[in-house]
């Protein structure tokens, strides 16, 4: 057990450890989800009460007025509930809880596990276990979330959020045995969160570990399919407690430590090349997904494109293209022609590319010089392992992105912009010193002598800035 809990007084007997080794405090937090995890259900159903509340209800109110804000408009408010604070709090999460969200509120997967009690109970096609299907769930939707303006016309993030809703439930329908497909494989933020939940303080341990890296299996009690007896890593594990039993000597028991320490020792919770690559992926189509707002040179794409267009005859990507696939609001002065979702798409994707270069190619600076300071394995698994020490600065960007609208009251308050700025970088700062720090942890363990590390060291703090250096423009402003 890694984390000491430190608590005073009559509370002090409660953190003592218990005679396995774990603070008393643990095993109350356990025992206290096993003995209610019947009841989750409930409080998922509540969830999905809420979900079509938040999501669904603002398409019906009437448009807000010019001088309407969040604390006198019902739909604004609701906007800002749902963008200000439920997503970006969701991912900001998992530093704490890891994928509980996932396990014990998420009304989707929730939705999908019980359409699976009635459904065809397919097997799983290899095309769903790929690894790279997630990551093309996550890419996709997010590019349809802006050409949608899913964050400013609540009648598409009603219907995106509907049809994500309908494709977790007729995966649920179709294919598994009573397990959570459509969490493991396809759900947009599912590998999001389970990336970032290495990151967290919560972890699931078997008490006799067998030997593997947790592999893949339908059999078992886990939703996720997960091999609970050979389990190593939390990506996939969304924090259910069906797997905890503490009465018996087996099985999996729940463990707190510091946040990242997972991360810190990845080279014993099966790095994943896959998954570090989604990182870099990701973080370059989330900051697309912003800078094209912001940066005039997706304006001088968007004309050059244009002016391209015009010249050569093609007359139809100057037209308004189809409201399922991007903004079409001529109510609102707002409507997307082919032109513009073609160069949104173009430049997130660039976004995307241009960003995992670079962090690729850092990372594997990183590697060599890592592999010439003593780093024990192959260039391929230091690599991989490497990759990982993006993961805070990637997360606190993510959450600064998604949520812009968290900190606008405190615009009101004496301190006003620059306040609300402070505060922002004061998080990219944190993020920045907490992947460098990752960084140093992560070639410990490598085994490269403290006196080598600041060289190989070095390309990581720099990966480190040029995230934050991205992100700059889209969350303070050019």
């Amino acid at each position: 057990m890694s984390l000491e809990i430190g608590i005073s007084g009559s509370a002090r007997k409660d953190a003592a450890p218990a005679p396995d080794g774990r603070p008393r405090l643990v095993q109350v937090i356990e025992s206290l989800f096993v003995a209610h995890r019947r009841h989750v259900k409930w409080l998922q159903a509540a969830m999905l009460l809420v979900f079509l509340i938040v999501v669904a209800l603002p398409a019906l109110l009437p448009e807000p007025g010019p001088e309407a804000t969040a604390w006198s408009d019902p739909r604004l408010a609701l906007k800002y509930l749902l963008w200000g604070i439920w997503f970006p709090l969701v991912f900001l999460s998992v530093i704490i809880v890891g994928r509980l969200w996932c396990g014990v509120l998420c009304p989707m997967g929730a939705a999908s596990e019980f359409a699976n009690r009635f459904g065809l109970q397919r097997a799983i096609p290899a095309w769903i276990r790929w690894e790279g299907t997630p990551a093309i769930s996550f890419i996709v939707t997010t590019l349809l979330g802006q050409t949608l303006g899913v964050r400013d016309h609540p009648e598409t993030a009603a219907g995106l959020f509907g049809f994500t809703m309908v494709l977790a439930i007729l995966t649920g329908l179709v294919y598994g045995r009573g397990k959570r497909v459509w969490c493991r494989h396809l759900c947009p933020i599912g590998r999001v969160l389970g990336l970032y939940s290495r990151l967290g303080a919560v972890q699931f341990t078997p008490r006799r570990r067998l030997p593997g890296n947790g592999e893949y299996t339908e059999r078992g009690v886990c939703p996720t399919m997960i091999d609970t007896a050979r389990k190593t890593e939390s990506r996939h594990c969304i924090a259910c407690f069906r797997c905890v039993n503490p009465a018996a000597a087996g099985g999996v028991k729940l463990e707190l430590h510091h946040p990242g320490k997972e991360v810190e020792t990845i080279r014993e919770h099966h790095a994943n090349k896959a998954e570090a690559w989604f990182l870099f992926l990701d973080t370059g189509v989330a900051l697309g997904g912003f800078l094209w707002l912001v940066l005039p040179l997706y304006q001088d794409m968007r004309q050059a494109l244009g002016e391209w267009a015009i010249d050569h005859g093609w007359d139809w990507l100057t037209g308004i293209g189809p409201s399922w696939l991007m903004v079409v609001h001529p109510e609102r002065g707002e409507t997307f022609l082919w032109l513009d979702f073609f160069t949104i798409v173009s430049f997130m994707l660039g976004c995307m590319l241009v960003l995992t270069v670079i962090l690729g190619a850092i990372t594997a600076l990183t590697a060599k010089l890592a592999r010439r300071a003593g780093a024990k394995g192959s260039f391929g698994r230091c690599f991989t392992e490497l990759g990982y020490q993006y993961s805070p600065v990637a997360l606190i960007s993510l959450f600064i992105g998604l949520g812009a609208e968290l900190l606008t009251p405190l615009r009101s308050w004496p301190f006003g912009d620059f306040g609300v700025h402070a505060i922002r970088g004061g998080f990219f700062v944190m993020g920045i010193v907490w992947s460098v720090l990752l960084g140093w942890r992560i070639l410990e363990r490598q085994g490269v002598p403290a006196i080598k590390r600041s060289l190989p060291l070095l390309p990581g703090l720099v990966g480190s800035l040029l995230v934050g250096i991205g992100w700059w423009p889209a969350i303070f402003g050019l």
